[in-house]
């Protein structure tokens, strides 16, 4: 039986690992970077993972939208002038709007005559087999967080000065695979992304559900979903180092998963998923506030990088207007509109390099202003802080 595969190439590589196979040779020497998707025979693909310029190689796995769990048109007190998520990270008070950056939105698609993103030049890829609008309000949603204007006299985005953004549609009304949300980072690292924000996530069940369905039993579908499982997160991995390696900076944020169940005990927690796990990708926490400070949401996937606003978010809503959404999903384009504000402040400084810009959004992180008892491994390095 053929299988569809992602396969990752360079021209770039280094001596092959016997567990881990090839890696880049050089990171100093930007690469050349190929994706390509064939049906291949499953007795073929070891004899592929062999190819002097291969360096990844895995299964087309479905991918899902890291699915909000509320979402309702935004009350004014809600809203207010300012809204909590940019104060908490401190926006409303830096000097840098992300002016001269560019910021690429991989998710749902953007309303793009929404007023938030009025003088803002959308640079639109549909990878999807539906039309390019946004659907869901997802998308439009987490780009009013990263760049958008005011909205009915309140502040919504994190970096307004942004005037150039990339929006790859990589989610349908059935999701997406793997493969598209590779193609889409590549495009969008091609044409010059500084930052790429991706609030979506591995479809587990549903790759395990699709193998049962072609006549496997439910433990071999079970295995061969976690080989590609496996398989998908080095794939990340590897395009992540290659994309870092390149000229032009690129720094990935995803988020980290809405599948912790802390309001039933405790212990419900799950780690960080795939994409966000994949070294390279700067995976993000979400957070509340109560009188006692900032706090993890019961849902946040546990171990993630850091962690931001994601709790009652309120921004541009598909049709006009604001909504209010709560998820990771919502936390992530905070920390991706934080990283346009330090790229800009870095550039104005000197070179912008993703050593750096990584370096400045992770080291600004803090735990001030957290509730006591909070667990430090949820929220990562803490909050991170605009310059």
């Amino acid at each position: 039986m053929k299988q569809k595969l992602v396969i990752l190439r360079s021209d770039r590589m280094a001596t092959r690992d016997i567990f881990r196979g090839p890696s880049p040779l050089d990171v100093a020497i930007p690469p050349e970077i190929k994706v390509e998707v064939d049906e291949v025979e499953r007795r073929d693909i070891p004899k592929l993972t062999r190819g002097a310029d291969v360096l990844a190689v895995a299964p087309a796995m479905p991918m899902k939208l890291v699915e909000p769990l509320d979402i309702h048109e935004a009350t004014q007190e809600e809203a207010g002038d300012i809204a909590w998520g940019i104060k908490a990270v401190k926006a409303d008070t830096s000097s840098c709007t992300g002016e001269g950056i560019v910021v690429a939105v991989l998710d749902t698609g953007i309303d793009a005559t929404h007023p938030a993103f009025t003088g803002v030049e959308l640079v639109q890829r549909n990878f999807t087999d539906e039309g390019g609008a946004d659907l869901h309000g997802h998308g439009t949603h987490c780009a009013g967080t990263i760049f958008g204007r005011n909205v009915g006299g309140t502040r919504i985005g994190v970096a307004p000065g942004v005037k150039r953004a990339l929006i790859g549609k990589v989610l349908g009304a059935n999701g997406g695979s793997s493969e598209q949300i590779v193609s889409a980072i590549q495009w969008a690292a091609e044409n010059g992304a500084h930052v790429i924000s991706m609030s979506l996530g591995m479809d587990f069940p549903g790759f395990a559900r699709t193998l049962q369905n072609q006549g496997l039993p439910a433990e071999l579908a079970t295995s061969r979903a976690l080989e590609g499982y496996r398989a998908n997160v080095l794939l990340f991995e590897r395009l992540a180092t290659l994309i870092r390696a390149r000229s032009n900076p690129t720094l990935i944020v995803a988020a980290a998963g809405n599948e912790s169940r802390r309001e039933i005990d405790s212990n419900f927690e799950l780690g960080v998923a795939p994409p966000a796990v994949s070294e390279g990708i700067i995976s993000v926490a979400a957070l509340g506030q109560r009188a006692g400070g900032f706090h993890v949401g019961d849902f946040s996937n546990t171990g993630a990088n850091v962690s931001a606003p994601g709790v009652k978010i309120v921004s541009a809503r598909r049709g006009g207007g604001l909504a209010t959404m709560t998820g990771t999903s919502m936390a992530t384009p905070h920390v991706a509109g934080v990283a346009a504000l330090w790229a800009e402040r870095i550039s104005r400084q000197g070179p912008l390099t993703v050593l750096a810009l990584t370096a400045r959004v992770v080291g600004s992180a803090t735990f001030e202003g957290f509730d006591e008892g909070f667990d430090p491994f949820d929220a990562g390095s803490g909050i991170v802080i605009a310059p």
